[in-house]
């Protein structure tokens, strides 16, 4: 028997876990963080990886007549921005299906938690093979991934497991 689910027949009492749904609960900081994320996006497109991929900044990093070149640079910056714009646009995605209720929600959220985990691990092994990302490096990084890894630690096992997910994503 699916505890989860009231028995074939019976309706399920209000109050009881059976009858949880909305956007109430936990799913208020889900809500939270979309946002968050869909905004930070943009920032780290329009303050890093738009800049990075101008002439200026490009050319100094690219270029094997600069002091600071290094062959991996282009790749990073190419990767970095392309997944940034990957991001945004699956943050933007997420957030109407969210709101519309999908059924597919909840794979889309463990989606989105496990690639953020390991484009950010494919990131900082990237970073970590140029010197100078080395030197600039302020252990940042791994912070992030830390975070990254508690986070998928927390949000996947409640997007398999919570009754107000599978009441809320239904259509």
């Amino acid at each position: 028997m699916d505890t989860d689910t009231p028995q074939e027949g019976r309706k399920a009492m209000p109050g009881s876990p059976s009858s949880i749904s909305g956007f109430g609960g936990w799913l208020v900081l889900v809500q939270i963080g979309l946002y968050m994320t869909f905004f930070l996006q943009v920032l780290q497109l329009l303050q890093y990886s738009l800049p990075a991929l101008g002439a200026g900044t490009w050319d100094v990093l690219t270029s094997k007549d600069s002091e600071l070149y290094d062959p991996l640079w282009g790749t990073v910056i190419v990767f970095e921005a392309v997944c940034n714009v990957f991001f945004l646009v699956f943050t933007a995605f997420i957030m109407i299906q969210f709101y519309r209720q999908k059924a597919s929600l909840p794979l889309f959220m463990i989606i989105f938690y496990g690639l953020s985990l390991l484009i950010g691990i494919l990131d900082y092994v990237l970073l970590a093979q140029i010197p100078l990302a080395q030197e600039l490096e302020d252990g940042s990084s791994i912070k992030d991934l830390v975070s990254s890894l508690f986070t998928c630690l927390i949000w996947i096992p409640y997007f398999i497991r919570s009754v107000r997910v599978k009441n809320t994503f239904v259509k």
